[in-house]
């Protein structure tokens, strides 16, 4: 059984205060993530291997964006994000 099974996935974006490394402002910035949920349920067709890895399961979430462009209206520039974590756990 594929890990997928065990999760419902959907896009979400949050915001962030970011400071821009080029012109030194923060700012709001709005991230997208991919949110993966652990199910209420095993599907049907799993085996003993199968509940043992869903009983670990966890939800968390994956940064999509890797870069933003500064909303300082003279600066602009693209920054990669390095301030914020790539993956993070969800606490339901």
């Amino acid at each position: 059984m594929d890990e997928r099974e065990f999760f419902t996935e959907a896009t979400e974006q949050r915001t962030h205060t970011l400071t821009c490394p080029k012109c030194g402002q923060a700012g709001e910035y709005r991230v997208t993530w991919v949110v993966r949920r652990k199910r209420a349920q095993l599907p049907r067709h799993a085996d003993e291997r199968d509940r043992a890895r869903f009983a670990k399961a966890q939800s968390y979430m994956v940064r999509r964006d890797d870069k933003l462009s500064c909303t300082n209206v003279r600066c602009r520039k693209p920054f990669e994000i390095t301030g914020l974590q790539t993956l993070a756990f969800l606490t339901d």
